[in-house]
């Protein structure tokens, strides 16, 4: 998932999102570290009021708003992704909802304020210019009280780390066969995550602990409620409300 602006950003380190996009969903389908991410979503969907107006920054393939469309009927949904393969797949994806708006602005371009009940960001705000910046235009989407559901990729991204867990998942799940032919069918996936990794050491991409995203999300006007290591260690998940 991504809201980097890639026509014109400069970056010296190019993460191909479009080729991304096609082997996304594959993947995470048999990544249980991803379904955790999803199940502890849609629990957090749960405990709240129903929002109104959610806004699901750098919406990727769509996971998060489908999700937040089936368990929020009557949510206005907007989705923002300016990645042509991505966003194209969420559309295809979640075509048969009718309370979702698509767009392909940068967050920083969006004109609402303090309009949103629920920003969700997932595995988006590291990729883009500026984070920590980027935090204070997430808190301007928010009415006063209204949610984050942040997590972000905060570690380096550990290719061959991740390619042994995922290939042992999949053999637990698959055999081995079935192990390598998603592997094959995913194979850009690793490419991809490669070039993430190139980026985050030369710092075109934000790199930061669990503490040094709170103290962000804190100066950007939110009350941390919960905060967790993610994602076997390299993400952050914060669940935060928006100070007055």
């Amino acid at each position: 998932m991504t809201l980097q602006k890639t026509e014109t950003a400069d970056r010296s380190v190019r993460v191909d999102w479009n080729s991304y996009a096609s082997a996304y969903d594959l993947l995470s389908e048999h990544n249980p570290e991803y379904q955790a991410l999803l199940h502890d979503f849609e629990a957090f969907l749960s405990t709240i009021e129903k929002p109104r107006l959610i806004y699901d920054i750098g919406g990727g393939t769509g996971n998060y708003t489908k999700i937040a469309a089936r368990d929020c009927p009557g949510s206005e949904i907007r989705f923002m992704e300016p990645d042509t393969g991505m966003i194209g797949m969420a559309k295809s994806k979640l075509a048969a909802h009718g309370n979702i708006r698509f767009d392909t602005l940068a967050l920083e371009d969006i004109v609402a304020t303090g309009t949103a009940d629920l920003v969700i960001c997932v595995h988006a705000l590291y990729t883009m210019p500026t984070p920590e910046e980027r935090l204070f235009d997430l808190r301007r989407l928010l009415r006063p009280g209204g949610w984050l559901y942040l997590i972000d990729l905060g570690r380096h991204m550990d290719v061959a780390d991740w390619r042994n867990y995922l290939f042992s998942s999949l053999r637990q799940q698959l055999g081995l066969a079935g192990a390598l032919r998603i592997f094959w069918q995913g194979r850009e996936i690793a490419k991809q995550n490669q070039n993430i990794l190139e980026a985050q050491k030369t710092g075109d991409y934000w790199t930061h602990t669990e503490a040094e995203v709170a103290t962000a999300a804190t100066a950007a006007g939110f009350e941390i409620v919960r905060k967790q290591s993610v994602y076997r260690g390299y993400s952050d998940l914060l669940v935060c409300r928006a100070m007055a």
